[in-house]
This record gives structure tokens, sequence and C-alpha cells, in this order.
């Protein structure tokens, strides 16, 4: 018998303080997608295997797991579908909560996605993976202080259930990661305080009312203004306001039809926007749509990742 684990991408819609901040950096924003999608399940096996898509990183992080765990069995891992790898959508963390869910549940263990990330090198600066695969919708973060712990989940809300994502993929790109990201991170200047302030107001006063209170226009503003205050702050490690030229222009198209909360999520080059209804995220899917780039029109997922289930 398997146990089946699903979760999802996110969106990470920005960081609030890169610069010294009161004791704390980081902090950040970010939104549960209803796709795309990672499922894994996991088996008892003789030894320990990992097949399917991602499956090299996910036999690292099943073996890791399985020694931090103390667990004396081994297992068959499969995955089924994996996000986007490299593409901005949180692959890595949800693949690993994924497989410790997975792991946990086939030996009785109750979840811990926070311990579960430490162990596998997660959650290093942004908290939000964690958070949204607990819980999913709209999360803030509070960034990390002297604690050897993943980012506190400050406050989560549900986003209205007629809001639709247009998420734009560049298939030939990849945004940073690993010891890239690390040493980009370790060379940029530090955010003025003024700047960090911005964030922090359009995110607590402008976005999360703006959620709570159905007015996408708003939201949008704030997402769009956060955006570009962070892009323009990443450029010169990521050769603009956006990694993928493709994806840029893409967005600008449908910012001239309508599309709000315009943005970049985390290195990118995944792109998005906002709209609502099914309808209007269909007529601005096709405005983005060119070669090489992928088009999804994307809900929130206001609900944890599904997990366990037998079968």
């Amino acid at each position: 018998m398997s146990l089946h684990v699903a979760t999802t991408a996110r969106l990470h819609l920005g960081f609030f303080d890169l610069g010294a901040g009161p004791g704390r950096r980081f902090g950040s924003l970010g939104l549960a997608l209803d796709r795309p999608a990672t499922r894994v399940s996991i088996a008892f096996a003789n030894h320990s295997i990992a097949e399917g898509e991602e499956s090299e990183r996910s036999l690292r992080y099943l073996t890791a797991l399985e020694k931090g765990l103390g667990l004396s069995h081994r297992h068959a891992l499969t995955i089924a579908e994996a996000i986007p790898a490299h593409a901005g959508l949180g692959s890595g963390t949800q693949l690993a909560l994924a497989i410790g869910a997975a792991l946990r549940a086939r030996h009785g263990l109750a979840p811990d996605p926070g311990r579960d990330a430490a162990l596998l090198g997660r959650g290093a600066r942004s908290g939000i993976g964690i958070a949204l695969f607990q819980a999913g919708g709209l999360a803030v973060d509070g960034g990390r202080g002297s604690r050897n712990a993943p980012p506190p989940l400050l406050a989560r809300l549900s986003v209205p259930e007629d809001w639709r994502v247009i998420l734009v993929l560049d298939r030939a790109g990849e945004g940073l990661s690993g010891a890239k990201e690390v040493a980009v991170f370790a060379t940029l200047p530090a955010m003025a305080a003024s700047v960090s302030g911005r964030l922090c107001r359009l995110a607590l006063m402008a976005a999360l009312p703006a959620a709570a209170e159905d007015d996408l226009p708003a939201f949008g503003a704030a997402i769009s203004e956060m955006q570009a205050i962070l892009g323009d702050y990443f450029a010169p490690a990521q050769g603009g306001r956006f990694t993928s030229r493709a994806v840029a222009a893409a967005l600008a198209r449908l910012a001239e039809a309508g599309a709000v909360g315009i943005g970049q999520s985390s290195w990118g080059p995944s792109g998005f926007a906002f709209t609502r209804g099914e309808a209007d995220a269909a007529r601005l899917a096709a405005r983005a749509a060119a070669p090489g780039l992928t088009v999804l029109i994307c809900r929130a997922r206001n609900h944890a990742a599904l997990f366990p289930t037998a079968a």
C-alpha cells in the first residue's frame, strides 16, 4: 500500500526587508496556487529508491529524512508530477514537504513541516512555502531572526474564489537557485529603511486589507508597486526588472489589456498577473501567449496540501 501526497505551486509576491532590519531579515508575502502540482507516493521497500520526475533530488530528500527521523525502514518513492524546477514557484520546498508528509504518515508520525524543512535546508530566507503547504491562501511570514528555525507565520487569509492568476512560464529559462542565489544575496546592497518601510506598508495596509475586502484593483496596485520596487532592487542580479524578456513582454501585454498585480515570482522566470472571473482570465491568457511560453489560468488554493491518502 502506498501513501499519496499532493501539493501545488506558490507565488512569492515579495520580501519586506533586505537590510539590517530591527533584528530580523527578509519577511515575505506569498500566495498558494492550485497548479502546477507535485504529487508523490511512498511505500516500504528493500532499499531506498525514487522514480519519476525530479527523482535525483527526491532521493536526496528521502534519504536525508530517513536519517533525520531515525527510520530503519527503506522506501520506494514515486513522483508522478512535479512543479517546474527553478521557475520561481517553490518547487524544491513543496517537493521536500510532500516527501516528508508522506514518510511521516507511512510511519504513523505526526506532521511537522517546519522540522522537515529544517532537516532539508528549506526556508532559509522565506517561510512562505512552509506556511502555504500547511494552510494555503495568502500568507505573511515574519522573516528570519536569531533562532535557527523557519520564519514564523504572522497572517493568513483566504483569497476570493473568483480571483484568477494568469501564470506565465518561460520554458527555456531558469531563475537563480542554490549556491548562485546565496552568492547574490551576499553581494546585494542593504535595502534602505525607507524602501523596506514602503514594502511593509504596501503589504500590511494595502494588499492584505484589499484581499480581505475583495478589492482586486487595490490588491493589484499594491502588488504591482511592491514588485516594481523589488524588481529594480534585484535588477543587477537578474538582468533587469524581470529575468525573462519574453515573460516581461507578455506581462506588458497583460497590463495593457487590464490585468492587475503584475510581477515575477521569486527569481522567476515565471511571471503573473491577476484578474477576476474565468472569462476575463481566458481573454488575458490569449493575450499573453507567445512562442516558448506556457500560460496557465490558476486559482488560489485556500486549503492545506492534500495528504495523506492510502491506495
